[in-house]
């Protein structure tokens, strides 16, 4: 091989190795700011034959069950359970809720799974309209009475 032809081909392996290295840090860090989105169905059975796993952050969205809120007296701290067609998951909060935050409304919560059954949450949303759903919680749910805010006691 002339010497030519052997420099031009350690350029271009030299280029690839680089490039394959950036894109390959570049889908780690992407991967560490990920958040899948389950239902409480889907973190107790498995979303495509795979259950998320203790310490994975993640986002879950469903109903909150009547009567399941229980908020510590000494802190902001909240316990409640979600709901969407089967298993309840319990979900942990400490902070400020929103204010449309009430019993059977539908939330979506961001935080961490810290035991197969309860999450740990940072940060707790509650859906503004009435009629907005994300279509994977809105397939889930159908069937299941919703209450609406003009029904729900303050």
């Amino acid at each position: 091989m002339n010497p030519r032809r052997k420099q031009r081909l350690t350029i271009a392996l030299a280029a690839l190795v680089l490039i394959g290295g950036a894109i390959g840090l570049m889908l780690y860090a992407l991967n560490e700011n990920i958040d899948l989105f389950y239902t409480p169905t889907e973190i107790i059975d498995g979303k495509n034959g795979q259950k998320p796993y203790v310490g994975q952050r993640l986002r879950i969205g469903g109903l909150v069950v009547p009567g399941s809120v229980s908020r510590d007296q000494e802190s902001l701290a909240v316990i409640f359970k979600l709901i969407d067609t089967g298993p309840q998951v319990e979900v942990r909060f400490n902070g400020i809720l929103p204010d449309l935050f009430r019993e059977g409304q539908g939330i979506v919560a961001t935080g961490t799974l810290t035991s197969p059954t309860t999450i740990t949450a940072d940060e707790v949303l509650a859906k503004h309209d009435e009629e907005y759903m994300p279509p994977e919680l809105a397939e889930k749910l159908k069937g299941i009475k919703h209450v609406k805010p003009s029904e729900a006691e303050y």
